[in-house]
């Protein structure tokens, strides 16, 4: 028997991705691009951070 699911992974992509780009709106005028923004922000939080750095250089950007 399935459980009934609870949490809706697309759903909460989206909603993140619109809070996201809020706050790009927001702040535009601090950055060159959504790209910087984004790595600006994910280099703010301590999991993304030691996640960027167990995954090497070479992936841990968002390019244009």
């Amino acid at each position: 028997m399935k459980t009934k699911k609870t949490f809706d992974c697309v759903e909460s992509k989206a909603r993140v991705q619109r809070e996201l780009m809020r706050e790009y709106e927001e702040r535009r005028g601090e950055f060159a691009s959504y790209a910087d923004f984004v790595n600006a922000t994910a280099a703010k939080n301590p999991k993304i951070a030691a996640w960027r750095k167990k995954i090497g250089p070479a992936r841990q950007t968002v390019r244009q």
